[in-house]
């Protein structure tokens, strides 16, 4: 007589997180030039020319604007990519993430 094995698998229902997201703002300063940041948009954060030129806008009159909406690791990247662009040109652009 063989011996059986019962073999059960236990099955779960865990739902798998998605990760945090991360907003990357612009900050309204006396001194970066329209013209620049919209440039900074198209370049690092790929947005159309009429996309950009609204954000910029936005930083303009409200003080801050969202440029883009990433998971961690992309959204420190844009920033690290946007603030070396901005000082690499002589601008004092602000450029922060921040949990969603």
């Amino acid at each position: 007589m063989a011996d059986t094995e019962l073999v059960t698998k236990k099955v779960t229902k865990d739902k798998l997180k998605e990760p945090p997201r991360y907003k990357v703002l612009l900050l309204n300063d006396d001194v970066t030039t329209v013209d620049f940041v919209v440039a900074l948009l198209m370049t690092v954060f790929k947005h159309s020319e009429s996309s950009a030129i609204s954000i910029t806008k936005e930083v303009h009159n409200e003080g801050s604007a969202v440029a883009g909406i990433y998971t961690h690791e992309i959204a420190e990247q844009k920033v690290l990519d946007a603030t070396s662009m901005a000082r690499n040109n002589g601008y004092p652009l602000v450029i922060k993430a921040e949990i969603e």
